[in-house]
C-alpha cells in the first residue's frame, strides 16, 4: 500500500495531468489538416487524446471526465464543419444532441437495469447467501476452498452483473475464513484466496455477456455498424469455454504460486456456519428475488430462440417487477443509494464518443496510422488477431476501467475489421478483441474489482502480479488456439 506521503505525491500530479490533457486538445485540434481526415474527425481524435490522459491518470473522476467532454463535444464539434454538409457547422444545438446521443441508448438502458439488479443482491444479502452457500459444500482444505472462490464467482456472474459487486460479495467471507485460522489480513492464504476470487471475476467478465458493461459497449458498436445482435445464448457459446479453461488454469496457477500458511481451514466451516445463521432463514423478499433472477436468466438464454424479447427489454420487466410493491423487493428510495449514478453517465459518454469517432471517420484515420503500416490486410488471419491482441493487452496496462478501454478501442477494430481479407468474419473479429478488453490479469489497477481486493492490503501488486502474467500469456495462447479452433468450428471467425 502507498504512504500518505505518496498519495500526496500523487494527488499533486493530478493538475499536471489535467493540463496534459487540455494540452493535447488544443495541439490535436489546431495542428494543420492536410485533407486526409474531416475537421470534425480531427476534433474528436482531439477529444479523445483528452479522455484517455482523464482515464488513465483518473486525474478527475470518471463522471467528471465525463461532463467535461459533454462539453468540449458540444463546443469543438459544434464549431466544426457539418459531415453532412462541409460549407456550414453544425451548430452548437446541433452537437449537444450529438453529445447527449448516448442516454438514449438501449445498451445504457441494459446498463442501469443490471445495476439495479446487482442491488437487489445487495440489499437481500442474496449474494452473500449464495456464497457461503456455495463455500460450506466444499469443504475446508485450502486447494477445495480455492475451487470454491472460482465457483461462487462462476455461479454469481450469471445472477449478478456487477464485478465489483460479486468481488464485494466473496472477499469479505473468504478473509473472515482467514481470520478464523488466525492468520492475517497479509498472510499468503489471504492472498491466495483474495486473488483467486478476483481473478476469477475478471475471466467470467468475459464468460457471460451481461457480466460486465464493457461488453454492452461492444455490443452496441456492433449492433450500430454491422445492425448484428449478438444474443445472450450466442455470446455464451462463443465465451463459456474459453472461461472454463481459464478457471481452470487459474486453479492450477494459484496453487502452485502463492504455497499458504496452512492446507486446511480448521475453523473455516465455522465461520460459514455463524455467517449463514446470522443471515437467517430464506426471506420472502429473496425467494421473490430467486424467482425473478431464474426467470430473467432463462429470458436470457432463449432470447431469439423462444421469444422475440431482447436482453434490454426483459431486464428493465424484471427490475420494474422488482420495484414493484408487495411482490417486488424494495422501494425506490431503498435502492437510490445504492445505483452507482456516475457510472451510467460514463457509459453513456463513452458510447457517444465512440460513436462520434466511427461517424466524423476518425476511427478510420486512427485505425490507418496505428495499423495500417503493419500490412495486416495482407497477414494471414492469426497473425492479424496476435498482433492485435497483443496491442490490446500491452494497451489494456494503462486503462483502470475496461468500459472506457471499449468505448476507445472498439470503434477503431470495428473499421480495423474492414480493412481486413474478405474471408473474415468482422464481427467474430471485434467480439475477440472485446474478449481481450476483459483481460484484467495483470495489475490492482486493471480493474475496479482488482482495485477493490487490493484495498484489503491482503497483497501486493507483486503478488498480483506473479498469478497475472502467467494468466494473460496463457490467456493470449488460448485466444489464438481457439481461433484457429473451436471459434472458426462454430462460425464466429
Amino acid at each position: 500500500m502507498s504512504s500518505p506521503k505518496q498519495a500526496a505525491t500523487k494527488r499533486n500530479l493530478k493538475p499536471l495531468w489535467i493540463g496534459l490533457a487540455f494540452a493535447l486538445l488544443i495541439i490535436i485540434t489546431f495542428v494543420p489538416n492536410n485533407g486526409d481526415l474531416p475537421i470534425a474527425g480531427q476534433r474528436a481524435l482531439a477529444i479523445l487524446a483528452f479522455a484517455v490522459i482523464l482515464w488513465v491518470t483518473e486525474a478527475v473522476s470518471y463522471p467528471v471526465s465525463s461532463a467535461m467532454i459533454i462539453a468540449l463535444v458540444t463546443v469543438l464539434l459544434g464549431l466544426a464543419p457539418s459531415m453532412d454538409d462541409p460549407s456550414t457547422e453544425l451548430g452548437t444545438a446541433g452537437a449537444l444532441k450529438l453529445s447527449l446521443s448516448g442516454f438514449s441508448n438501449s445498451a445504457v438502458a441494459l446498463v442501469a437495469a443490471a445495476l439495479f439488479l446487482a442491488a437487489a443482491m445487495q440489499i437481500t444479502n442474496l449474494h452473500k447467501r449464495l456464497a457461503l452457500w456455495i463455500l460450506s459444500l466444499v469443504g475446508t482444505k485450502t486447494k477445495a476452498i480455492v475451487f470454491g472462490a472460482i465457483l461462487v464467482s462462476i455461479v454469481l456472474a450469471f445472477f449478478v452483473p456487477s464485478a465489483t459487486a460479486r468481488a464485494g460479495a466473496v472477499v469479505p467471507i473468504l478473509l473472515g475464513m482467514v481470520a478464523a485460522f488466525g492468520l492475517p489480513r497479509d498472510s499468503r492464504l489471504a492472498a491466495l484466496l483474495v486473488i483467486t476470487s478476483v481473478q476469477a471475476v475478471s475471466i467470467w467478465n468475459i464468460g457471460i455477456k451481461t457480466a460486465a458493461a464493457q461488453n454492452m459497449v461492444a455490443l452496441n458498436f456492433i449492433q450500430e455498424q454491422f445492425n448484428v445482435d449478438i444474443s445472450w445464448g450466442a455470446w455464451l457459446l462463443y465465451a463459456a469455454p474459453f472461461s472454463i479453461i481459464m478457471s481452470i488454469v487459474l486453479f492450477f496457477i494459484m496453487i502452485a504460486l502463492i504455497k499458504p500458511e496452512t492446507s486446511n481451514i480448521e475453523g473455516g466451516k465455522e465461520v460459514i456456519k455463524k455467517q449463514l445463521a446470522e443471515l437467517g432463514p430464506l426471506k420472502a423478499p429473496e425467494i421473490r428475488l430467486i424467482v425473478t433472477s431464474l426467470v430473467l436468466l432463462f429470458f436470457w438464454a432463449t432470447e431469439g430462440k423462444l421469444h422475440p424479447f431482447d436482453t434490454t427489454t426483459v431486464t428493465i420487466i424484471a427490475i420494474a417487477i422488482l420495484l414493484m410493491p408487495k411482490i417486488g423487493v424494495y422501494s425506490w428510495k431503498e435502492v437510490e443509494p445504492h445505483i452507482p449514478w456516475g457510472t451510467i453517465i460514463v457509459f453513456a459518454v463513452g458510447i457517444m464518443l465512440g460513436t462520434i469517432l466511427l461517424n466524423t471517420k476518425g476511427a478510420a484515420w486512427l485505425s490507418d496510422k496505428v495499423f495500417g503500416s503493419l500490412g495486416l490486410d495482407a497477414m494471414p488471419l492469426l497473425a492479424t488477431i496476435a498482433l492485435v491482441t497483443l496491442f490490446n493487452i500491452l494497451i489494456h496496462l494503462g486503462f483502470a476501467s475496461a468500459t472506457s478501454l471499449a468505448s476507445a478501442l472498439i470503434p477503431v477494430f470495428i473499421v480495423l475489421a474492414s480493412t481486413l481479407t474478405a474471408n473474415v468474419d468482422q464481427v467474430g473479429f471485434v467480439i475477440v478483441q472485446q474478449f481481450v478488453i476483459s483481460f484484467g490479469f495483470l495489475l490492482p489497477i486493471s480493474a475496479p474489482q482488482n482495485m477493490l481486493a487490493y484495498g484489503t492490503g491482503s497483497f501486493t501488486t507483486k503478488d498480483f502480479l506473479k498469478s497475472g502474467i502467467p494468466l494473460t500469456i496463457i490467456g493470449f495462447l488460448l485466444v489464438l488456439l481457439f481461433s484457429a479452433t473451436y471459434w472458426k468450428w462454430i462460425g464466429l471467425l
